[in-house]
């Protein structure tokens, strides 16, 4: 069986995807949708990378990288570091050097520092897992969400609940 590719992506529009920038020593970095969480015990996440990302050589021969969860205010970020070929960390781009040389950026809602723990070539992407070895919060905030075709904000609910 056979599914269009167009028709994949429209099909998957309303599905919110939460944004991330994955940064790696060098520094390199991308952003990315394909986050997710994938294990509390041992903290496991994942995320996925098209075998033509420019960032995908970096990442493969990195042991170590960052994960970055962008808040609403960081549109304009998201949008730079998914550009191909921009400054990505240029004069305006506000980060610091993290553990294990990762960079990071400022003004997150949360990071992590992970070493790579799997690989997996799974159709035209590379699925990583990545083991959780260091967590960071920033200030609480609203999400940035990628939701039929565009970047949004999602409001931080009154009550958290688990």
């Amino acid at each position: 069986m056979s599914v269009d590719e167009q028709e994949l992506r429209s099909a998957l529009r309303p599905h919110a995807a939460g944004i991330a920038v994955l940064t790696g020593p060098g520094p390199v970095g991308v952003t990315i949708t394909s986050f997710t969480s994938v294990s509390a015990r041992p903290a496991l996440v994942s995320f996925a990378l098209a075998e033509t990302s420019s960032t995908w050589p970096h990442v493969r021969d990195s042991e170590w990288f960052g994960i970055q969860l962008l808040g609403a205010r960081q549109q304009e970020l998201a949008r730079l570091f998914a550009t191909p070929g921009a400054d990505r960390f240029g004069p305006d781009t506000r980060w610091h050097p993290g553990p294990h040389g990762v960079p990071l950026l400022d003004g997150c809602l949360s990071w992590l520092v992970c070493a790579r723990h799997d690989v997996r070539t799974v159709g035209d992407h590379h699925l990583v897992v990545a083991a959780v070895d260091e967590v960071r919060q920033g200030e609480p905030g609203d999400s940035l969400v990628h939701l039929h075709g565009v970047m949004r904000p999602v409001a931080q609910p009154d009550l958290v609940r688990s």
